[in-house]
């Protein structure tokens, strides 16, 4: 049976360079960094050469680079630090109603120790409208976070614009670009983030380390405490291996970055094209401005676990939604928020394509999805009612 990987917005598969980089650090070169002999100082030296990897990836300074567990540790210490170092200043957070739920958790957290949330809207296409951000913008308001591409539709946000509104306004802004690095070219001057927020299993890296970018100058108030590991905002003995991974997987991942995603441009096209083909199919997320392997698709008449567990049984991975909330029966927040109802977010469909898939897997997809489809309705009482009709 075919095995095709379908939901690289969940995760991605490792580069080989980027294990052999790491297993040194793993058998052979053991030391800890904070330690001041030879075995210390050579473990140090390559952590601030991944740092400096990083930074250059994003067009910030190393200094601005901390280590973190991902991109949930990240939005975490970006949310929730600047809430409380900013809290005399005021008391608004101003976020989006399609942010990942680091996000939006955190900030409902936030509620509970007094601060008050605004979560903008999305047009249908999940896109946020700067003027809607502008607008609820108070005296109170402290830090705006809304991110970089969504992880369920794709759709690509205007950040620049949204920092340019926040920096004029001298609210610190902090970006979610876990789905956008190695996806879309990223400068933090470009977009004028004061943080943001990146994971290294999101483009070919290792899990369980990520980095939060933080602009000097920023004040951030720590929630961890027990050492003085990365400037002492996230405590603790460094993911060595972890950090030396992310290193070499963002310096590959941006390096021909145009080159490496217009092949997945043309799959997503192909795969889309082909998907409108079925009766009564709709494309969530901006027709243009999505990244560029992400596919979501709201299927009629069609329950989207039904059509998972059968596109599995037949060698496709896909996805309905977030990885985050898969064991959710809840219907995609992101879905509602765009205005799908409750039946037509249910029948959802996630496909993200990375750099290994090919034109010959996504030709077999197209020739199952339907197949699948139809089986699916024709046990439908709510299709067989509309066919009658």
């Amino acid at each position: 049976m075919k095995k095709i990987y379908l939901d690289h917005g969940a995760t991605t598969k490792m580069n080989p360079e980027v294990l052999e980089t790491m297993m040194p650090y793993m058998t052979e070169i053991y030391g800890n960094p904070s330690s001041i002999h030879f075995f210390g100082r050579e473990v140090r030296k390559a952590v601030e050469e991944a740092r400096e990897k990083v930074a250059a990836a994003i067009g910030a300074q190393p200094r601005e680079i901390i280590f973190t567990s991902g991109g949930t540790e990240s939005d975490n210490l970006a949310i929730r630090g600047v809430a409380r170092a900013l809290r005399k200043k005021g008391n608004h957070i101003i976020t989006s109603a399609v942010e990942h739920h680091a996000v939006i958790d955190t900030c409902n957290a936030l509620k509970d120790e007094g601060f008050e949330v605004t979560a903008v809207p999305v047009d249908e296409h999940g896109m946020v409208n700067v003027k809607d951000v502008e607008a609820a913008i108070t005296d109170q308001t402290i830090l705006i976070t809304i991110m970089m591409a969504n992880n369920e539709v794709g759709t690509i946000m205007p950040v620049a614009e949204i920092g340019k509104l926040a920096k004029e306004r001298g609210i610190t802004f902090h970006t979610d670009a876990v789905q956008a690095i190695g996806s879309l070219p990223v400068n933090v001057e470009e977009i004028n983030c004061d943080l943001l927020s990146m994971s290294a299993h999101k483009f070919y890296g290792p899990k369980g380390v990520g980095a939060l970018y933080v602009r000097k100058g920023t004040k951030l108030k720590v929630y961890n405490f027990g050492g003085a590991q990365e400037r002492k905002m996230r405590p603790g003995t460094e993911n060595v291996p972890g950090i030396i991974g992310m290193g070499k997987a963002i310096e590959l991942a941006v390096t021909d970055l145009e080159q490496k995603t217009e092949q997945v441009r043309k799959l997503r096209d192909k795969l889309i094209d082909g998907l409108m083909q079925i009766e009564d199919t709709k494309l969530n997320g901006h027709p243009q401005e999505r990244l560029p392997g992400s596919v979501n698709v709201s299927i009629q008449y069609v329950e989207g676990e039904s059509l998972i567990l059968s596109l599995d049984l037949k060698g496709i991975a896909a996805s309905s939604g977030s990885a985050c909330t898969s064991g959710s029966l809840d219907p995609s927040h992101v879905l509602m928020s765009m205005g799908l109802d409750h039946q037509t977010a249910h029948g959802s469909l996630r496909l993200t394509l990375g750099r290994d898939n090919t034109e010959e897997e996504i030709d077999y997809v197209l020739e199952v999805i339907p197949e699948v489809v139809e089986r699916l309705r024709s046990m439908s009482p709510v299709y067989a009612c509309k066919s009658e009709n």
